[in-house]
């Protein structure tokens, strides 16, 4: 499976870059998460996921590699299910700063096997692109601050404090 896409956020890449880094700001955006430890060479991950009728909660690692401090770095993940199967692949992340912000673009290849490979490639590759889109649109949610209202004013760090974190 192959995925590849564009994101524009409208932050500085090196607010863009400290999300990407920050443990909290990535549970919070990935779909399913339920743990993430940050370790030496990356982090540990626990979720539950989906695809098709096969449900299973996977455990498994990210490993950075290839970091080019604030513009790019290489994701390196596998996780296991259990006897649903296991997942495994890279993903290529780089940032660009273009007007109004970070361009944010992304390589990923991956594979899996076990039950969770006999559902096919097409409804794999589904699932695969919405919880790509859904973290994309979480992770946006975390660190973008909401347009400033005369009844509320720009936060200076809300949204469960992880914006604090960035800002701070």
């Amino acid at each position: 499976m192959q995925l590849k896409g564009e994101e524009h956020i409208p932050l500085d890449p090196a607010l863009v870059w400290a999300a990407l880094n920050q443990p909290d700001v990535l549970k919070a955006a990935i779909p399913g998460c339920e743990t993430l430890e940050e370790t030496e060479e990356g982090f540990r991950i626990g979720m539950l996921a989906a695809v098709g009728p096969v449900r299973a909660r996977f455990n498994g690692k990210l490993v950075l590699a290839d970091v080019c401090a604030p513009t790019s770095y290489t994701l390196m993940f596998e996780g296991s299910g259990g006897v649903a199967g296991f997942g495994k692949g890279t993903a290529h992340v780089r940032l660009a700063e273009v007007e109004g912000g970070t361009c944010l673009s992304y390589e990923a290849t991956a594979q899996v096997g076990g039950k969770i490979a006999q559902v096919g490639s097409r409804l794999i590759d589904g699932v695969a692109a919405r919880m790509a889109g859904e973290f994309f649109s979480r992770f946006k949610d975390c660190i973008v601050p909401p347009p400033a209202t005369p009844e509320a004013p720009a936060p200076g760090g809300t949204r469960g404090g992880l914006l604090a974190k960035l800002w701070s």
